[in-house]
């Protein structure tokens, strides 16, 4: 085996670990990497080495028993020589995305949400995905965990994922403002971030949304919207309709807690429709089942 192979490894587990002590806690595998790492290394049988495979965002979990396989020798080397670049390019995403999580996590721009935050919200997800939401703030949950929708709210965002035939591991879930708004005098609840506080933290959005480059961003309720598009008290008109952001088409719809707060059968059905034209512009397929959620029989 070539001591780049080895070298590239070694960068590579190297990687992993410093991702790991940052928080990252999901790192998304793409098919074509597993097909790739499934594949023994080759034995070297000239003085020119064999290119590694591509590994792009391999994940901490499991992957000593791919490298495993991957050291396996066998008598015909399989040059791949056009993954090189992919993994180059690939660990540089990574790097930078750590680089920008590890800023997020240091930031003091707002005193007030700095001295009052458990955890900064960065985001969670996979950092190739092709659907991406934004919501406003961390409420409670998200502020004592660190991870943007795990209260109620969010656990309702996962089943509408899960019902989409995606999971949060494949989407990439984020917040306008990363920390939780400041509520002095109050034991509980959660209070509206101030334009204010959502421009001077919107560059971190901004720098996500650039790095993971996702076909479709589905904006959760009316702050969100007005965040990022600066129309407020409008999200019964903008929903379900698309707009763009940066390039990128943009499906304004309903909060979670708004279905929390709303039971009724429409409501939830609206919510979903924008969610089946998402996944219409992603191409995903949509059996009748999905179609029909919702629809009074």
């Amino acid at each position: 085996m070539s001591s780049d192979y080895d070298e590239l490894l070694a960068a590579t587990v190297q990687h992993l670990e410093g991702l790991q002590e940052h928080g990252v806690r999901h790192v998304h595998v793409a098919p074509e990497t597993l097909a790739a790492l499934s594949q023994p290394a080759p034995r070297r049988a000239a003085p020119v080495a064999a290119p590694a495979p591509a590994i792009v965002a391999p994940p901490p979990r499991g992957f000593q028993s791919s490298v495993s396989s991957v050291q396996s020798p066998v008598q015909t080397p399989v040059p791949l020589p056009a993954q090189a670049p992919q993994l180059e390019t690939n660990n540089l995403k990574l790097k930078t995305f750590t680089e920008l999580r590890t800023r997020a996590l240091a930031c003091v721009k707002c005193p007030n949400l700095a001295s009052s935050r458990k955890n900064v919200v960065f985001g969670v997800g996979s950092l190739d995905a092709e659907l991406m939401f934004v919501g406003e703030a961390p409420g409670a949950d998200e502020d004592a965990q660190g991870e943007p929708f795990v209260g109620k709210a969010g656990q309702l965002l996962t089943k509408i994922i899960q019902t989409m035939g995606l999971s949060r591991e494949t989407v990439y879930i984020a917040n306008i403002l990363k920390c939780r708004p400041d509520t002095p005098g109050q034991t509980s609840g959660n209070r509206k971030p101030t334009p204010a506080e959502m421009a001077t933290c919107l560059p971190y959005l901004h720098e996500q949304i650039d790095l993971i480059q996702p076909k479709v961003i589905v904006a959760l309720g009316a702050t969100a919207v007005e965040g990022l598009l600066g129309k407020g008290g409008g999200i019964m008109k903008l929903r379900g309709k698309w707009q763009t952001y940066r390039g990128t088409p943009l499906m304004p719809t309903f909060h979670p807690a708004y279905l929390l707060r709303n039971q009724a059968l429409g409501e939830k059905r609206k919510v979903w429709e924008d969610m089946l034209a998402a996944m219409e512009r992603l191409a995903l397929p949509i059996s009748e089942k999905q179609r029909n959620y919702f629809l009074k029989g």
